[in-house]
């Protein structure tokens, strides 16, 4: 379980690098760039499935786990950008970013998952680090005026929570099935570009290499380590440590030069940090109890 919570954590550090990459891309619409980086995520896949063995269990997949991929990874975005459109940033991204404390507070509905008090807490810090991340410590004003593009943010929290959670229950599922998640969803990002968007490609090689290293990784290796961890790994521990993604973010944009360090940043690394390790205290001291109880 461990291992795998590690691997599902390993999607958050590459989420971390959205933001980076997705500025670096220039003014490629949201919808054309899902569909082109859903496109090499899938072609990830591909070579994947070519390097790896084969599952045994690679029979007929069940209709629902086709529902609960596609709408996951494809409804997100989907809602996710319809939010942008009609509400602030700010306010719609924290809305947005509430699936991991929807992600703890639903495994405890999960068979066999106890949901205990350490999760909960962990999970609350680690929104706060978030709040102070995303506001840049400059509070909140939602309008009603944008009402509708907060519930659209709110759906995408629900989505991508209930994505996770729901594919816990088919463990058997290959995680190779994400492929055919990207390639769906690549397939309808397009089709909703050449219905909503202008078509605005990359302007110079660079753009293109950062489109290249968004589907290689945020939005391509991430989903295939996110499976792994939600299915085998601790999921009440990688829901509060995703609280990481946005504070790993704003480091990766602090070192690259596109922002400055602040008590602020240094207050959200606490917070998270605290939270993430509070959530995991079970699977971090569990380990250290029964060393010391083989050694007694």
């Amino acid at each position: 379980m461990g291992r795998a919570t590690l691997i599902g954590f390993s999607a958050v550090a590459m989420w971390a690098l959205l933001a980076l990459l997705t500025d670096a891309s220039g003014q490629v619409p949201p919808f054309l760039l899902s569909a082109i980086t859903f496109t090499i995520g899938t072609g990830v896949g591909l070579v994947a499935r070519l390097l790896m063995p084969k599952p045994a269990n690679s029979g007929k997949i069940p209709l629902q786990v086709w529902v609960i991929g596609i709408a996951g990874l494809f409804g997100y975005h989907f809602f996710y950008f319809t939010a942008l459109r009609n509400a602030p940033a700010v306010e719609a991204s924290l809305i947005a970013y509430m699936w991991p404390l929807l992600i703890v507070l639903g495994s405890a509905l999960m068979p066999g998952e106890k949901l205990a008090w350490n999760h909960i807490v962990g999970a609350l810090l680690g929104l706060a680090g978030t709040f102070l991340i995303v506001t840049k410590g400059a509070g909140l004003a939602f309008d009603a005026r944008y009402a509708f593009g907060y519930a659209m943010a709110a759906v995408c929290a629900v989505l991508w929570s209930s994505y996770s959670l729901l594919s816990r229950r088919f463990p058997s599922v290959p995680t190779t099935i994400v492929t055919w998640f990207c390639a769906a969803t690549a397939i309808l990002s397009l089709a909703c570009h050449f219905a909503l968007e202008q078509t605005v490609l990359p302007a110079s090689t660079g753009q293109w290499l950062a489109v290249l290293g968004l589907g290689l990784m945020p939005v391509g290796a991430a989903f295939y380590a996110w499976d792994i961890g939600v299915k085998r790994g601790n999921i009440q521990v990688l829901g509060a440590a995703s609280y990481a993604a946005p504070l790993l973010s704003t480091l990766v944009l602090i070192v690259a030069g596109f922002a400055e360090p602040s008590l602020r940043i240094l207050a959200a690394c606490l917070l998270i940090t605290g939270g993430a390790v509070l959530a995991a205290k079970s699977l971090l001291f569990a380990k250290r109890t029964a060393t010391a109880g083989v050694k007694a």
